[in-house]
């Protein structure tokens, strides 16, 4: 099949180019045109989206060469640009960089390339002039299909900004075409964690700061170029992702709060393709999980920031502890895991799980993986494998053994514990990275809804007696 699309890749120099600020920049002038926007991220990365669906008021998706096969990552680029009049791509990193130091593989370029889109790259021209010309050249020149076709610069001053276009101009002809810039705005700056930036639920003012930036974006960026641009992209070849139709639905608990919004939205969205109901929750407030649930979702996030909180609800521990004791389905990634281990640095947590977690101080065990089982178990046979990443600060006492998880290098370590009803572990994985993993969780969520129906029908009888 192919799609009409009109999209573009916003790439950087690097990471802390300013990628981010002139995405959402972007976006929401877009948006103020009333145009209809998609957004896509580059990676595996959670908290951008986040900033992107704030933006344009509907869930972002990523788009990532590591955990999908190319025609995999087409279908879901077409699936979130469905009904957009453009979609924009914020790519990871350098536009080059991929899974390791020296390889392009699963990098922005590649995601360029694979979907036929144009690429913009952000400069960060702080502290420079004709230097600006030596890097977009570089970048130009390092591959012959660079896909690179537009130049946008960020931190630049409007004193300098109509020399430096004339010169890209006079330089590189028809091959690449400044499109505008941003001035140093440090009071829409958004702020950073050791994870990247904050969440967006956590950034004081945050719709003033968008409002600004499109301001900005308005008046310094050539929109009009950039819409050009994207509408230069030939159509989208993909195949329609095909998920099964189950023709009962199971409701599944969704952790959604402040400590607990890591999600890959498209991840979220196979579960409701295949009949879900998703209802959301929050260990932080709600006194105990939602009535009637056949699985449960334990997203990662930053728990440790609302460690006293958490322990402080004391209802909803332990009512997460008791559906699990019982054998409620449930995944758990990351700072899900961590709620469900004894406890979070001094505060107690659901204690589902032996072990504490403390602050190891510096990232642990992080990147790319291939996830292999060493059992069966909820997700899936022994033997089988799922793409995921890890990327963390904390550590556990007991953080599992069921599964193997082997970088590109070769390195491996043991991970994560599964049981017929339980996965929960550090690596966050995606279920189009291996759909098997999504149909298995939806099944066992089913044999839950039936055990349960008919645990019911039962004691209806018994009291009948």
């Amino acid at each position: 099949m192919e799609k009409t699309l009109s999209r573009l890749v916003l790439a950087g120099t690097g990471s802390g180019c300013g990628k981010t600020t002139a995405a959402c920049a972007v976006l929401q002038a877009l948006v103020d045109r009333g145009l209809k926007v998609g957004a896509f991220k580059c990676g595996p990365d959670y908290i951008d989206p986040m900033f992107h669906s704030r933006v344009i008021g509907a869930k972002s998706g990523n788009l990532d060469l590591f955990f999908f096969s190319p025609p995999t990552l087409r279908a879901l680029l077409a699936r979130g640009g469905a009904d957009r009049d453009v979609a924009v791509i914020e790519g990871v990193m350098g536009y080059y960089d991929g899974m390791g130091l020296t390889t392009s593989r699963s990098s922005t370029w590649e995601t360029a390339r694979e979907t036929g889109s144009p690429a913009v790259l952000v400069v960060d021209a702080k502290g420079a002039s004709l230097s600006v010309l030596a890097v977009v050249e570089g970048f130009l020149n390092f591959q012959a299909d660079s896909g690179i076709r537009g130049v946008l610069l960020n931190r630049c001053t409007a004193g300098t900004y109509p020399a430096l276009a004339g010169a890209i101009r006079e330089r590189f002809g028809d091959r690449v075409r400044p499109l505008g810039y941003l001035p140093r705005m440090p009071d829409c700056a958004l702020e950073s964690r050791h994870l990247g930036l904050v969440t967006a639920a956590e950034v004081a003012d945050l719709k003033e700061k968008l409002a600004a930036l499109a301001r900005q974006a308005e008046e310094t960026v050539d929109l009009d170029g950039l819409l050009e641009l994207a509408g230069t992209a030939p159509p989208l070849a993909y195949e329609p992702l095909a998920l099964p139709r189950y023709g009962e639905a199971v409701r599944i608990a969704v952790a959604r709060d402040k400590a607990f919004c890591f999600y890959y939205e498209d991840s979220l969205e196979a579960l409701k393709d295949m009949g879900a109901e998703l209802v959301p929750f929050s260990p932080l407030e709600d006194p105990a999980l939602p009535e009637d649930i056949h699985g449960v979702y334990l997203g990662g996030g930053y728990p440790e920031l609302y460690g006293e909180r958490l322990a402080a609800n004391e209802a909803m521990r332990a009512s997460v502890r008791a559906a699990l004791e019982r054998g409620v389905p449930c995944i758990a990634e990351c700072g899900g895991f961590m709620y469900l281990t004894e406890a979070i640095g001094e505060h107690p947590m659901a204690g589902f799980l032996p072990g504490r977690c403390f602050d190891n101080h510096r990232l642990t065990r992080f990147g790319y993986v291939t996830l292999r089982a060493k059992k069966d178990n909820l997700l899936c046979r022994a033997g089988e494998a799922i793409r995921g990443h890890e990327f963390h600060h904390w550590d556990a006492q007991c953080p599992g053994g069921d599964f193997t998880a082997e970088k590109s290098t070769g390195k491996t370590w043991d991970c994560a514990v599964a049981t017929d009803r339980l996965y929960a572990g550090f690596p966050h994985f995606h279920f189009y990275a291996n759909p098997e993993f999504a149909k298995n969780f939806y099944k066992a969520c089913l044999k839950e809804k039936r055990h349960a129906e008919s645990h019911q029908a039962h004691g209806h009888r018994e009291v009948q007696l």
